[in-house]
């Protein structure tokens, strides 16, 4: 059973590297002639070709022509420019007595494109063997089975081999390590052995396991989306339908903010020196390559799930609304361990809370239970750090649809069961009282109507829900089911669209659209948003920030939105605070709103009282939009570079021309004009000379300057007690090395890479007479052996400028308030000097009308 969950999750693993190659990245090919060149590459969705551009033509390679891949600089097309610092980033395919060399933009990105070919070649291998092995065995004594029996370069793949997978060892901590050992073993063997025996293929068992038996999604497949989002979906492929998704997203947090990939809070004190909102779209960074199939916001942080049912949140925690277990803000998508393997199909947000739906329908939440306002359904106020499923009187009903506002939640069954928990203020729940309800309780009303979609707003809710329609007079009818709207809770600013401001305790269907067949409902703080089968959209509520996409509607009763989108088809609807999107059939995304964060995308902060379309995302196949409070986001089909790609900057999106000369960014790849590249730094990935500055675009600029910065302080911190540690750590390493390296061989030996003992004392003794080696493969072998101790400094660095970036906050948020405390004592100053003052002038008054009383007697 433990060796089934073994092979399950490292074959998850090896499709999240395969998702990784799909959507490509741009990497450095070396060619017979010329220097290298920076060409995009990706997967086919069939995952036989390797595709990608040289110049304005499209070239492939077939894996089932691929024999082996090599990591490192083996070839002879490598050594006509060599880069020995990109060893641990290099590969090469070989086929047909040619060789395809690659270099990636660092180790981690090398890592996944070597597992997911590995993978992909050793399984073309294993079916091509598995052929020729039923030839052999109608012929066996044929001139061709006499020479493969002799021939040593061709084996047999052992059954294990069939997804590039074993499980024999289990000392690796992770991939990273076994492709460094296998680099440091084939640097020692390059100088005496044969390239025929560099790379054994069962050396795949080395590849995708470690102590527990898998990779964490989080440290083995570490790549930036950077270099895997294209900057454009121009020409639309067959293979659309099978498309990655990719994640945009625009608003309040997500410039310098957590929600962005920064480090600033919205609303502290620090954040105001910053950009802290984005106010176009862009692409979500993530440290892993996310498929992503939905997504839900909330007030300040959002979850999101793959295609493979795992689900990761990132953003401000508050009361373990996060699901990591610690209170800690993450400023990129992480996985919730919890619920790994749970198959998680839905997501929703709540403020302070976050619910998930798996694929067998159980309902799990999470978050601040602490408001005594039973916002988790546990049936308690206890706040939980990790999802807890949620029981009781759900247990064995299967949930289709979540819905969380502020202060309570709303759950849909496939039987069409209306559930709601949480705080019962204005009868938001619908159960005809105010009282809140700590766990699941059945609206009773809309018992025996069969609800489809639900949405909760701050106080109040709206569902979907089917009505059986009475039949003609001939005993059918053409329309069996329609949905009609059903709004309940407050009624402030006629928000239910009944025509008044009253509240409903029971849900009471709008009348004012019986007519229409509602299909999906969305709620802001004081809006409602409904949509028809026939793609219009209707909305109700307050005017305020022209919320409802009408300059002439009051709100009290449901508004058709017209403008730009009527003569659209809306497939889908998404309500923040005071903002709406809308995705219409041509993949277009529209808002209107509120925009004092950016949230509706234009690139200003001006609310707007009509639908607008979001030019940034044109050119992008749009499958979902949501909304968060004050930001938007929206799930694009991942479309791969075009040719057309390359004739237009990647950052101003203007085309190349006679004065407008093409770059490449030496970080990331893409093509910029000299306006959007003009920087350079002596830190990118893909340098030819790491002593030397290279062209980088301005987001690479800024993000390898913190990068440096974040070093900076590391080596300071080290600095202090290098000096007390040094000659003792260089008695160590020299005692240590060699043992060391001999456990490394012997390892590698078991995967196959090493043929018997004489061989690698051979090796170790040609190591000093190498000209190739002898200056670099010490280097390397130390900074292999230091990989652990790098680790530890990496992640006391991150601790370290998270200490200081929260120092940095308070000490702005003190003298903010020393600031406040300076004015509110003026203030009081001032008001104490009016307040005797006037006391002074009552005084006078009272002693002038005694003097007038004693006149006047």
């Amino acid at each position: 059973m433990a060796d089934t969950q073994k092979v399950g999750l490292a074959q998850r693993d090896i499709e999240q590297a395969i998702i990784a190659l799909k959507k490509g990245a741009h990497l450095l090919k070396y060619g017979r002639r010329g220097k290298p060149k920076f060409c995009p590459f990706r997967l086919s969705s069939d995952e036989s070709l390797l595709l990608w551009y040289s110049g304005k033509d499209e070239k492939q390679l077939k894996l089932s022509l691929v024999s082996k891949i090599i990591p490192g600089q083996r070839t002879a097309i490598f050594q006509q420019h060599p880069q020995p610092e990109k060893e641990y980033q290099s590969f090469s395919l070989l086929y047909n007595d040619r060789s395809l060399d690659l270099i990636c933009k660092d180790k981690d990105e090398a890592e996944v494109w070597f597992v997911g070919l590995k993978a992909l070649i050793t399984r073309g291998n294993h079916r091509k063997w598995r052929v020729e092995s039923r030839c052999e065995s109608v012929s066996s004594d044929s001139p061709h089975a006499r020479m493969r029996r002799n021939s040593p370069s061709i084996t047999p793949c052992d059954p294990g081999d069939l997804d590039g997978v074993s499980y024999e060892n289990t000392g690796q901590n992770r991939l990273g390590k076994a492709f460094s050992e296998l680099l440091t073993y084939t640097a020692v063997s390059k100088g005496t052995s044969q390239p025929k025996s560099i790379v054994n293929p069962s050396l795949s068992t080395a590849l995708v396991d470690n102590s527990n038996g898998r990779i964490s999604a989080s440290e083995g497949f570490r790549v930036s989306l950077s270099s895997a989002v294209s900057s454009s979906s121009q020409g639309s492929c067959p293979e659309d339908f099978d498309a990655l998704g990719d994640v945009y997203i625009w608003g309040e947090g997500i410039g310098d903010g957590l929600l962005g990939g920064g480090v600033n809070k919205v609303g502290s004190q620090c954040s105001l020196n910053s950009k802290l909102d984005a106010q176009l779209p862009k692409a979500l960074e993530s440290t892993v390559v996310l498929d992503v199939q939905g997504i839900a916001c909330g007030g300040r942080h959002a979850v999101l799930v793959t295609r493979q049912g795992e689900i990761f949140s990132w953003g401000e925690e508050s009361g373990g609304r996060l699901g990591h277990g610690v209170e800690a803000d993450v400023s990129h998508p992480k996985i919730i361990d919890t619920l790994s393997g749970m198959n998680v199909e839905l997501v929703a947000c709540g403020e302070y809370h976050t619910c998930a739906v798996t694929l067998s329908g159980d309902l799990y939440s999470w978050g601040d239970g602490t408001h005594n306002y039973g916002l988790l359904g546990h049936g308690s106020e206890v706040s939980h750090w990790i999802p807890q499923k949620v029981s009781g009187q759900m247990e064995g009903i299967r949930v289709s649809y979540i819905s969380c506002g502020v202060w309570h939640t709303a759950v849909v069954t496939s039987a069409g069961q209306l559930f709601t928990f949480g705080d019962g203020s204005f009868g938001a729940l619908g159960h005809g009282d105010h009282i809140t309800s700590n766990f699941p309780r059945e609206v009773e009303t809309l018992r025996g109507l069969r609800t489809t979609k639900v949405a909760c707003g701050v106080w109040h809710t709206a569902a979907a829900v089917e009505a059986i329609n009475e039949l003609s007079d001939s005993g059918t009818s053409a329309n069996p089911s329609s949905g009609k709207l059903y709004t309940w809770g407050d009624g402030d600013k006629g928000r239910l669209g009944h025509g008044d401001n009253e509240p409903r305790l029971v849900p009471e269907c709008v009348a004012a659209l019986i007519e229409e067949n509602i299909c999906q409902v969305a709620c802001g703080n004081d809006l409602t948003v409904a949509l028809t089968s026939a793609g219009r959209v209707y909305t109700m509520g307050s005017t305020a920030y022209g919320q409802l996409g009408s300059a002439t509607a009051n709100g009290k009763l449901p508004t058709c939105v017209e403008g730009e989108i009527a003569n659209s088809f809306v497939e889908e609807v998404a309500c923040g605070s005071y903002h709406v999107a809308v995705l219409t059939s041509k993949t277009e995304v529209y808002t209107w709103g509120k925009g004092s964060n950016g949230q509706l995308g234009h690139g200003d902060n001006n609310h707007r009282n009509t639908p607008t379309i979001v030019d940034v995302l044109k050119d992008k196949q749009v499958k979902n939009v949501a909304c968060g409070s004050n930001f938007t986001v929206v799930i694009c089909l991942h479309k791969w570079v075009s040719s057309a790609d390359h004739s237009v900057c990647s950052g101003c999106h203007n085309p190349f021309g006679f004065r407008r000369k093409r770059h490449n960014c030496y970080n990331c790849g893409l093509v910029f004009c000299k306006a959007c590249s003009s920087k350079k730094s002596l830190k990118a990935s893909l340098a030819p000379n790491l002593n030397k500055p290279y062209r980088v675009c301005d987001d690479c600029f800024n993000k390898l300057k913190k990068a440096m910065e974040s070093s900076s302080v590391s080596q300071n911190s080290r600095a202090r007690t290098g000096n007390m540690h040094y000659k003792s750590n260089g008695v160590m390493d020299k005692e240590t090395w060699v043992p060391k390296l001999q456990a490394t061989l012997s390892r590698l030996s078991s995967f196959g890479a090493v043929n018997n003992a004489e061989s690698v004392h051979s090796r170790l003794a040609s190591r000093a007479t190498s000209p190739v080696l002898g200056t670099s493969s010490p280097i390397r072998s130390s900074e292999d052996f230091s990989e652990d101790s790098k680790r530890a400094n990496d992640s006391l660095t991150q601790e370290i400028i998270s200490l200081r970036a929260q120092v940095q906050e308070l000490t702005c948020k003190s003298k903010n308030l020393e600031a406040e405390l300076e004015k509110t004592s003026k203030k009081l100053m001032e008001v104490t000097a009016i307040a005797a003052d006037e006391a002074e002038k009552c005084k006078s008054a009272k002693e002038v009308i005694k003097s007038l009383a004693a006149q006047v007697r």
